[in-house]
C-alpha cells in the first residue's frame, strides 16, 4: 500500500499506513545508529548518537503501544524516503578524512534524519486527535518531544563544530 493508493480511502487507513511508515523508519534508524556512533569523532557526538539509539528504542516500542492502542498489528511498510536519508548519509560520510568535516557530515545528516522523524510524529497526533484518538496521540507526542530536543542539540553540536573551524 503506497500513499495515494485505493488501498487509502479514510484518515484511519492514512493515519495505519503513516504508522506503519514510521514503525520502518525507526528501526531502519536504530540499524544506522552504530554505524554513526562508530564513525563520530566528536565525544559529544558520539555520547548523542548512543544516548539517541536508546531513545530510538524507546520510539519503537511506543508507536508499538500505539499499533495495540488502535488495535492493528505492529508491521512496518518500505519507506524509500527514510532510506534515501540513510543511503545519502552513508555516502556523504563515507570517504571523508577530515575529522571535523566527518562529523559536520554526520550532524547534517543525523538532522534530516530527525525532520522526518518530526514531520510524522506531528503529523501522526494530528490525525489521531482527528480520529479521537487522544491516548494515541500522547504516546506520539512523547517520540515527538524527543525528536524535537534531539534536532536542537544537534544543531548546538553543529554550531560548536563550525566554530572550531573557524578558529583554525
Amino acid at each position: 500500500m503506497g500513499f495515494f493508493s485505493k488501498d487509502i480511502k479514510t484518515l484511519d487507513d492514512l493515519f495505519v499506513h503513516t504508522l506503519q511508515d514510521i514503525y520502518y523508519a525507526e528501526k531502519q534508524i536504530e540499524k544506522a545508529l552504530p554505524k554513526m556512533i562508530d564513525k563520530a569523532t566528536n565525544a559529544d557526538l558520539k555520547v548523542g548518537f548512543q544516548k539517541h539509539l536508546q531513545e530510538t528504542k524507546g520510539h519503537i516500542e511506543r508507536v508499538e503501544q500505539v499499533f495495540e492502542m488502535h488495535g492493528v498489528t505492529a508491521k512496518g511498510v518500505n519507506c524509500p524516503a527514510i532510506d534515501g536519508i540513510l543511503e545519502e548519509a552513508d555516502e556523504v560520510s563515507g570517504d571523508i578524512d577530515d575529522k571535523q568535516v566527518l562529523d559536520a557530515a554526520l550532524i547534517a545528516s543525523a538532522q534530516t534524519v530527525e525532520h522526518y522523524e518530526i514531520t510524522r510524529y506531528g503529523t501522526l497526533a494530528a490525525w489521531a486527535k482527528q480520529l479521537g484518538r487522544d491516548d494515541c496521540a500522547a504516546v506520539l507526542v512523547k517520540n515527538l518531544r524527543e525528536e524535537e530536543a534531539t534536532d536542537k542539540k544537534l544543531t548546538t553540536l553543529a554550531e560548536g563544530n563550525i566554530n572550531l573551524q573557524a578558529a583554525e
